[in-house]
């Protein structure tokens, strides 16, 4: 019994379908272009996104192009119920819905079924917004609009999913934490298939004003400088992402298209540091080799790491440091250990931020935007890590997707949480690309 508990709780979790919605990027493949082209979407807010409440003009963020259009008829949603929603609501409903296609599964066909829903977001603008106009904004249907734990109930009421259906935020490492509850519920019978959302919606300035006094950390040049001697601080972002898991012996078994495999994944907290929001580079070391350790990767087999870097000067060399240690003392000089950041092309996502990462990680981006000079680290760490495109973050999330040349596979290793780890086989097992342009 108990060795059947331990294989259970190893058991790999594949990932079978993506969604994305981001800055200059609507979908995956776009995605991975915007990354291949090195180019920043990252701009100037416009007016009218600063005149409809969102960041102050002047200042910069990675913004979508729309943020209000949302088809309510579609997913049965009644007018005035759907202006009270947040639109990261109705967000996290589109990306569901997107990613079971991509996967080739009809959403609909999913009622009844044991299928868990785990969304994430930080961030409440919209109630914000909604509370200036009360008592006129107020509905019936406000309270479950605003709530940010109705993020995953909204999935799971609209397709009849009777699997776990919770949201999670851990802060910035939201979305991959519940990536990792994803799993465990998979792996323990609870579900036996997980949608799993993260959201990140900029609406109203109240929330930049709040990160900006909290972190003193926003870029007034707007780039994330990340692993650069001009790092000044990181740039917002906005968009979400999508993934749906399976186990991956049901998977291979219902010939399911898999982009990558979950191994193992690792979570811990920073603990008490001299300051509520610095990290703990020793915290870090310790979820790094739990998570190794658990997936059954040597640190030496480790090619590419894709990072949490925000360009900030005191956390990035915090988690250099701690990358290092962790990773770096059995490479051999000619292999050093490419790291990376997609905030450098999109701002940072926040809540959202780590499932990007885990939406880009079936294939290690061969470049990225914003670096320019090589910035100083203490001892022998930026030995350990190549800083060519790298991108290490302030909170400790890391998201390392890894390629194994020699075995024509990818492992790739998702970071988890403010210290978490999660580490990924990229395979393409059994099965083809299933798409369904009529799976409504």
């Amino acid at each position: 019994m108990v060795e059947r508990r331990l294989a259970q709780s190893a058991a790999p979790v594949a990932i079978i379908g993506l969604a994305c919605r981001l800055p200059h990027a609507p979908t995956p493949a776009a995605f991975w272009r915007l990354l291949c082209a090195a180019r920043s979407a990252v701009a100037p807010v416009p007016a009218d996104r600063a005149c409809a409440g969102g960041p102050p003009e002047g200042s910069f963020a990675g913004l979508l192009d729309r943020v209000d259009a949302f088809d309510a008829e579609f997913f049965g949603i009644p007018p005035g119920e759907a202006a009270a929603m947040d639109p990261q609501q109705r967000l996290m409903l589109e990306l569901a819905w997107e990613c079971l296609e991509d996967a080739g599964i009809r959403p609909h066909a999913l009622a009844g079924s044991r299928t868990a829903v785990f969304a994430s977001a930080m961030w409440d603008d919209y109630a914000a917004l909604t509370h200036r106009l009360a008592p006129r904004g107020v509905t019936r249907h406000t309270m479950a609009g605003l709530q940010r734990g109705v993020l995953a109930n909204r999935v799971s009421h609209r397709l009849g999913l009777r699997g776990p259906s919770l949201a999670v935020d851990a802060a910035q490492a939201s979305g991959l934490v519940a990536v990792h509850l994803a799993c465990e519920s998979l792996r323990h019978g609870d579900a036996d298939l997980a949608v799993v959302g993260a959201v990140n919606l900029i609406l109203a300035p109240d929330s930049t004003r709040t990160a900006e006094a909290q972190f003193q950390g926003l870029s007034p040049d707007g780039r994330c400088y990340t692993f650069d001697a001009r790092a000044n601080g990181f740039v917002r972002g906005e968009g979400g992402a999508a993934v749906v898991l399976k186990p991956l012996a049901s998977a291979v078994a219902d010939g399911d298209p898999v982009y990558a495999v979950i191994q193992g994944s690792a979570v811990n907290n920073d603990g008490t540091t001299d300051g509520f929001t610095r990290p703990n580079a020793a915290a870090q070391q310790d979820v790094l080799r739990q998570a190794y350790e658990r997936a059954g990767v040597a640190s030496a087999d480790v090619q590419y790491v894709e990072l949490h870097g925000t360009g900030t000067p005191t956390g990035d060399p915090i988690e250099a440091a701690a990358l290092g240690a962790a990773l770096g003392a059995d490479r051999a000089v000619h292999a050093p250990l490419l790291v990376g950041s997609a905030k450098t092309n999109i701002g940072h996502l926040e809540g959202a931020a780590g499932l990007v990462g885990h939406d880009q990680g079936h294939d290690p981006p061969p470049g990225a935007g914003a670096f320019e000079e090589r910035a100083e680290m203490d001892g022998d760490q930026a030995e350990n890590v190549a800083v060519g495109i790298g991108h290490i973050g302030h909170t400790g999330g890391v998201v390392t997707p890894v390629l194994d040349p020699g075995r024509r596979r990818r492992r790739v290793v998702l970071g988890i949480t403010q210290l978490a780890q999660q580490f990924v086989d990229g395979r393409r097992v059994g099965g083809t690309r299933r798409p369904d342009p009529h799976a409504r």
